[in-house]
């Protein structure tokens, strides 16, 4: 247990804590719902697939080159309202509204103008939620700097984060249900605007309600003008440099690749599994398994494993807590085997305590040990801190490897021979990919906590840091 207790001024209030979370809850439900909704471009506008992996992977290209930029034009901006809450109010605004122009598309129009018109207003929608995303992942990292706080922070976030996931499963079941609308392209537009007024309106809350860091302690900060851009250039390359020497952050980052990717690479396959190895292809026997599936997950991961989680990082330590909770996964992993069974459906949701332990404590302990980086950082390499540039490198990482898990999870599923076109699949395809949905996860887990074997910025190491800062800094 922790020797350490949390003074009041490190202390995140409850509203901060709430309207940061509303944050992570539109961070959740804007991605989730786009997986969904851009599936119809095939069936509700008739895109040609290729032409849909297109739209798919064009604008994260763009979105991959656009974050580090805003984070560090987010680190070294300076205003009366803060350095990030100008730009959190200003991007949940423009991500709302641009997500739901992005889906006021028509079948009766031409493939080709709804390829360009897509493709533009993706650009245009990540933009947006590029200035609303990565200044919020910076204020959490600067929203406490106690080593234990931060965990709690994280958790209450990552709790509401995952109310998203309790309900982006049900817009496949809504969307296609004639009896709600017309046809499936009329229950995109109108969902979308459902969801982009949500997220607008929950958006806004951290900037309202959340308070930043002091900026009278903040100094070097970039002079951020369209003389200086440039210099401005230059500045965000040395910042990178830096951060790719910091040890525990590339730490962080490698094993978050490993456990977020592997768990992404074989995300379907469990939806796969249900329909054609325990539904045998019927998808109306099928029904709504797989979307309770999802959400009974994703409730687990809010209401039991997080908190579980938060406990085991005061009782034992971050890296600790890493390491537990992911080798906890990987025996869910395991217990798939014996959980999606057709004899009794009802067993699939075995496995998911144990399972979801993997990704309920991979992103809130992540973000609260990448806050403790930022410390190391501003200790090595003096201000401006770059909470915002290192928020949105690890972001980066992880929709870097998330594109990449996407490609390697349809080669796997050629490679253990399934075929789309057949209801029926062989009984040794089945088998394969019932073993690659259990061992890939369960592989780059274990290599994760190889990785993090060795992570040193302890909570000791942590408040010595804070110490040091504290006085370098002048504070009391």
């Amino acid at each position: 247990m922790s020797h350490y207790q949390t003074p009041p001024k490190d202390r995140v209030p409850i509203i901060q804590k709430a309207a940061f979370g509303a944050g992570h809850l539109v961070n959740n439900l804007l991605p989730g719902s786009l997986g969904v909704f851009s599936f119809f471009l095939l069936t509700a506008f008739g895109m040609d697939p290729f032409l849909a992996g297109l739209l798919g992977g064009l604008p994260r290209i763009y979105d991959a080159l656009s974050d580090p930029i805003m984070g560090y034009i987010s680190d070294n901006t300076q205003s009366r309202w803060g350095r990030r809450r100008p730009y959190i109010f200003v991007g949940a605004i423009l991500s709302g509204l641009f997500f739901m122009l992005l889906w006021q598309l028509y079948a009766e129009n031409s493939q080709t103008y709804n390829f360009w018109y897509f493709l533009i207003f993706s650009i245009i929608y990540l933009t947006g939620n590029t200035i609303f995303s990565t200044p919020l992942i910076g204020l959490g990292y600067e929203m406490t700097f106690d080593y234990n706080e931060r965990t709690r922070l994280m958790a209450f976030a990552q709790t509401i984060g995952q109310i998203s996931w309790m309900i982006v499963p049900w817009f496949w079941v809504l969307i296609a249900n004639p009896n709600l609308f017309e046809t499936q392209a009329v229950g995109v537009r109108q969902l979308s605007v459902v969801v982009g007024t949500v997220c607008l309106l929950f958006g806004i809350m951290p900037a309202l309600f959340c308070k930043e860091v002091d900026q009278s302690n903040l100094t070097n900060r970039a002079e951020l003008t369209f003389k200086n851009i440039f210099t401005n250039l230059k500045g965000l390359v040395k910042s990178m440099i830096q951060i790719s020497k910091n040890k525990p952050f590339v730490k962080l980052c490698g094993a978050t690749f490993l456990v977020f990717n592997g768990f992404q690479m074989v995300a379907s396959f469990s939806y796969f599994i249900i329909v054609f190895y325990m539904f045998k292809g019927n998808y109306g026997a099928a029904g709504t398994w797989p979307a309770w599936f999802s959400t009974i997950s994703a409730i687990t991961t809010a209401f039991l494993i997080i908190p579980v989680i938060s406990w085991m990082s005061d009782k034992w330590g971050k890296r600790n807590a890493f390491i537990i909770s992911t080798a906890i996964s990987m025996v869910g992993y395991s217990l798939k085997w014996w959980g999606f069974n057709p004899d009794n459906p009802w067993l699939i949701f075995m496995p998911i305590p144990l399972m979801v332990f993997g990704i309920g404590g991979l992103f809130t302990l992540m973000m609260s040990m990448t806050a403790d980086v930022c410390d190391l950082d501003e200790l090595n390499n003096g201000m401006p801190r770059k909470e915002g540039t290192f928020g949105a490198i690890y972001w980066w990482m992880v929709k870097l490897g998330q594109g990449l898990a996407l490609v390697l999870g349809g080669l796997v599923l050629k490679l253990v021979g399934f075929d789309q076109n057949e209801v029926i699949q062989t009984a040794e395809t089945l088998t394969r990919l019932r073993l690659a949905d259990i061992l890939i996860p369960a592989a780059t887990a274990g290599l994760a906590i190889w990785v993090m074997w060795n992570y040193d910025l302890s909570e000791d190491k942590a408040r010595e840091i804070k110490e040091e800062l504290v006085r370098r800094r002048g504070e009391l």
